[in-house]
């Protein structure tokens, strides 16, 4: 008798079994120590069976990064979503970035922590179309997070391209810094408690953003606007 073929919701479901199987494994043992087979054998399948959903580790690597920072846009896009005042919108963006490196850690090792393969290193390959698709995922959350910075110098203002770039670069590098801390137990012998300080943390970023938001050279759009008629 032929075996049934599974449903579009059915593959889907294994294809999420499978990643969220996949990044727990890569997490324990690494990325450079994670194959397909160690992962046949940690779900209980044959390699077969494994192929059958994803051509082989690097596209399997890919996928679990592009679901990695599609679920962080949607939580950015939620925060973003939350208050009509552009510095309310950016705390609480910065918040979701926060817990979201803490609540889904083995997803964030591999997208901000880990020295892993970047779109660069799949330029020419075959994997060269599925690496931008991650690419452009993750582009999403920055480019939701510039637009927000922008937002921020008010509606009769600019805030320079280059300044809005500057202010992201800096906010991610100031809450990795803590993620990572608490996620490897290194603020643990510099702290108590260190996670019960997220919102005095969080207060902190957000009063010195603010403070270099307003030290930046920010042009007067209907000014700019008038001069040019």
């Amino acid at each position: 008798m032929p075996k049934t073929q599974r449903t579009p919701k059915e593959i889907d479901q294994v294809k999420e079994r499978i990643l969220r199987q996949a990044v727990q494994l890569m997490n324990k043992v690494g990325y450079r120590d994670f194959s397909m087979r160690g992962l046949a054998r940690e779900i209980k399948v044959t390699p077969p069976t494994l192929y059958s959903y994803f051509q082989h580790k690097d596209e399997l690597y890919l996928c679990i990064l592009t679901e990695g920072f599609s679920r962080l846009y949607d939580l950015s896009l939620q925060a973003y979503m939350h208050s009509n005042d552009p510095l309310e919108r950016m705390r609480a963006i910065a918040r979701a970035y926060v817990d979201f490196g803490l609540n889904h850690i083995n997803f964030y090792n591999l997208m901000f922590t880990w020295h892993v393969p970047k779109y660069n290193d799949y330029l020419g390959t075959t994997m060269e179309s599925t690496a931008k698709i991650e690419l452009d995922t993750a582009l999403k959350v920055a480019d939701l997070s510039i637009k927000a910075i922008k937002e921020c110098a008010g509606e009769d203002h600019t805030l320079p391209e280059e300044d809005a770039r500057f202010l992201l670069v800096y906010l991610w590098s100031t809450l990795h810094g803590y993620i990572a801390g608490l996620n490897n137990t290194l603020l643990n012998y510099m702290h108590d408690r260190p996670a019960s300080v997220k919102e005095e943390i969080l207060d902190l970023i957000h009063y010195t953003f603010v403070r270099e938001l307003g030290s930046r050279g920010i042009r007067d759009s209907g000014r700019a606007k008038r001069g040019r008629r």
